[in-house]
């Protein structure tokens, strides 16, 4: 992973882990190679030396073949994806290289099995740049790169990864259908025309919800409005709320600035999972399936067949850290202030992950980018929505956003940490030490006026 202007070194999956294979194809010869947009359009390509060419010289070559203006240096990034694991490329990494490793990197990062792993092949996307700041995105005029980060807001949307209220849901599809059908037409867009396209503008998962058996029982004889009408009068009005010589920039920039005040807008993701609360008289436990995103502004803890939050944190509201005690599970520690019954506590929730240690050395760096001397704060950037400081506003009654703390299972403790001197971490400075040089802490309340 990349942080363009900083004078410390981002981290990477790659940082620690020796690429042994060698590449005896390293002559000039032409190679083909195919680069992914996230709208799935192929970009494919026929260059010489490949095998040694650096990610920095692709990613040039791709925004001139793109026609791309400077800014997208920043904005943009090579990705490695797989359904596996996700990897944001250093302009210095050689992509041909890290793909011959593909499978060395599953093994220390996946818990998949071997067959999976060895069947499993990796795609190169060209994709936004978790360490680029949303607040400048919306400072940027050019359509190209604002349609390019569209599409990515758009399939994170559309797939579940950015969980959205069904009200956000229905706006931002409006925005897309005005986006990718052009101003709204009475006479050709209708409900029964956007009803086999729906699900290219709203979540499947949100359209199963309505959709259901129960909820079928219970809305007859008073029919909810179907998702085709409330579609339609979300395109209705987003058609009659913006001019169409500059609709493109301004839809973009409105679809943009929406997902902005979603807390894992621009995240990074990876795989974990959290212990579940003890249930029923039998005390049944077991774990839930989260993803755990984390960007310039925090970490989230997203549950992944539920599609909401867990659990959203500023970094100045957490302490964090990576344990792999003798040889067991990594574990990402995440500690909060909490109450328990009433009574002020320190909250530690368990996060086990082969991903752990990526997980740490992200939330490292992103701490360090944000008080970077160069870096302006999001909250006082101009065009910055101050997505974390407007979420009291934007939470409805069961959002998506609200914080679910019943449906994770914590450790709570108060003063000296006694129920958790189990935890060993192998760093000297542990959560536990890092709120304070001296004695350990309560966390702080966020105070948004120090956050930069």
């Amino acid at each position: 992973m990349d942080g363009s202007g900083s004078g410390t070194s981002p981290p990477s999956l790659l940082n620690e882990y020796s690429l042994r294979g060698s590449v005896s194809s390293s002559g000039t010869r032409s190679m083909d190679v195919v680069i992914y947009l996230m709208n799935d359009e192929p970009i494919p390509l026929s260059l010489e030396g490949l095998p040694t060419m650096t990610a920095h010289e692709l990613h040039k070559i791709i925004r001139e073949v793109l026609a791309l203006p400077d800014i997208a240096q920043d904005v943009f990034a090579l990705w490695l994806v797989s359904p596996f694991l996700e990897v944001q490329l250093k302009p210095k990494h050689q992509p041909y290289k890290v793909c011959r490793q593909w499978h060395d990197l599953l093994a220390r990062f996946t818990n998949f099995p071997p067959e999976d792993i060895h069947q499993d092949e990796p795609c190169l996307q060209f994709r936004r740049n978790i360490f680029f700041h949303k607040s400048r995105e919306l400072q940027i005029s050019n359509e190209d790169v604002l349609r390019l980060l569209y599409d990515e807001a758009k399939y994170n949307v559309l797939e579940g990864r950015y969980p959205c209220d069904l009200e956000d849901c229905e706006l931002l599809g409006g925005l897309a259908c005005w986006l990718e059908l052009g101003p709204y037409n009475r006479e050709q867009h209708t409900p029964s025309t956007l009803r086999p396209k729906l699900e290219s503008f709203l979540p499947s998962y949100v359209c199963k919800k309505r959709n259901g058996l129960l909820t079928a029982f219970k809305n007859r004889g008073n029919r909810q409005m179907s998702f085709e009408q409330t579609l339609l009068n979300s395109y209705k009005e987003v058609t009659e709320h913006v001019n169409c010589e500059d609709g493109e920039v301004t839809n973009c920039k409105e679809y943009l600035k929406k997902c902005h005040e979603l807390p894992y807008y621009g995240c990074a993701f990876f795989a974990g999972e959290v212990d579940k609360p003890v249930q029923g008289f039998l005390n049944r436990s077991g774990r839930k399936t989260v993803s755990v995103a984390i960007n310039m502004e925090g970490v989230s803890v997203i549950d992944r067949k539920e599609k909401h939050v867990l659990i959203s944190l500023k970094y100045s509201e957490l302490s964090w850290d990576h344990t792999y005690p003798d040889g067991e599970e990594h574990i990402l520690w995440l500690e909060f202030d909490g109450d328990n019954e009433g009574t002020p506590v320190n909250k530690l929730l368990k996060i086990y992950s082969k991903q752990a240690e990526l997980m740490s050395g992200l939330i490292e760096y992103c701490i360090e980018l944000n008080q970077g001397p160069d870096l302006q704060s999001p909250d006082s950037a101009p065009g910055s929505s101050q997505g974390f400081e407007k979420r009291g506003k934007l939470r409805r009654q069961e959002s998506v956003l609200c914080n679910r703390i019943k449906h994770l299972t914590t450790i709570d403790y108060v003063d000296d940490g006694s129920e958790i001197k189990r935890v060993k971490p192998k760093r000297a400075a542990s959560f536990f030490s890092r709120q304070s040089t001296h004695s350990y802490a309560s966390v702080l309340p966020s105070d948004p006026q120090g956050e930069s």
